[in-house]
């Protein structure tokens, strides 16, 4: 795998464990709809990505590009407030950069989140849907070229997403009082929204929500052995389904509104994992 800007996942690594002298084991990153999470955060140190050696700073609105070493309640864990899409013009060698500090790192269990368009006609905007299994439409794999010596080239999916920590999800949402969906997540590259034709088309795929990131650190951290869950935000209807013309402005007002739900999921998740 070449470098970053002579930067690598073992040297962003380092760094971090400068910062903290925490050591969790579950990090969280934080996508459109989730960045309240924050509010709920015992914070014990609070990095910039341009402090870190190879990371990707963000440039979508809702995405800090900041990583913090804190507490949901008890448990120790690292929270990244923004990601890099491969939308925005970067390499997936970028984008799953951040993946592979943390592996790097020592993070052995992975909480992704996301903003979603709801494909299953049973959802509603402002539901919060756990990922079952994933398609990739990105047109890309991010373990697609050289092959580290260490790692696996053939990564089995099978279970992209720990049934375990499933649960654990399902927990938290009933001590939040939330009714969670589950579903399968289709990625696709972006910037566009989907058409209705397409959107008709991944229904018959059988994906319940479809969105522009997740999938590539999923598999990368798969790759690294790493458990991995990930929820998503409905935040609009598809094309085709909703009536309304798509916007990302549609996409920050229905996770304004959730931001609670949102928050108090990810603590309560955090707590249940760290009593485990």
């Amino acid at each position: 795998m070449k470098k970053l800007d002579s930067a690598s996942p073992q040297t962003a690594a380092a760094r971090l464990r400068k910062i903290s002298p925490l050591r969790p084991t579950l990090a969280v990153v934080l996508g459109s709809g989730f960045h309240h999470a924050l509010t709920e955060l015992r914070v014990a140190k609070k990095i910039s990505y341009a402090q870190i050696p190879g990371f990707p700073k963000p440039t979508v609105s809702g995405h800090a590009g900041e990583l913090y070493f804190g507490h949901f309640g008890a448990t120790p864990v690292l929270v990244l407030s923004g990601r890099a899409h491969f939308y925005e013009g970067h390499e997936m060698e970028r984008v799953t950069f951040a993946t592979r500090t943390l592996a790097a790192f020592g993070i052995t269990d992975l909480l992704l989140t996301n903003a979603a368009g709801g494909i299953n006609r049973k959802f509603c905007a402002g539901d919060f849907m756990v990922l079952t299994d994933h398609i990739n439409f990105m047109g890309v794999n991010p373990l697609r070229g050289p092959q580290p010596k260490e790692l696996p080239r053939f990564v089995d999916l099978t279970e992209a997403y720990d049934k375990k920590l499933r649960e654990l999800l399902f927990k938290a949402g009933k001590i939040t009082k939330l009714k969670l969906q589950r579903g399968v997540y289709l990625a696709v590259s972006g910037p566009t929204y989907e058409t209705p034709a397409e959107i008709c088309a991944y229904a018959t795929l059988g994906a319940d929500a479809v969105g522009m990131s997740t999938v590539p650190e999923t598999i990368a951290a798969r790759q690294h052995g790493l458990r991995v869950a990930a929820i998503s935000c409905i935040t609009n209807l598809a094309a085709g389904i909703s009536q309304e013309h798509l916007s990302h402005t549609e996409v920050l007002e229905t996770a304004e509104r959730v931001k609670h739900s949102g928050a108090q999921l990810i603590k309560n998740f955090s707590e249940l994992y760290g009593k485990r």
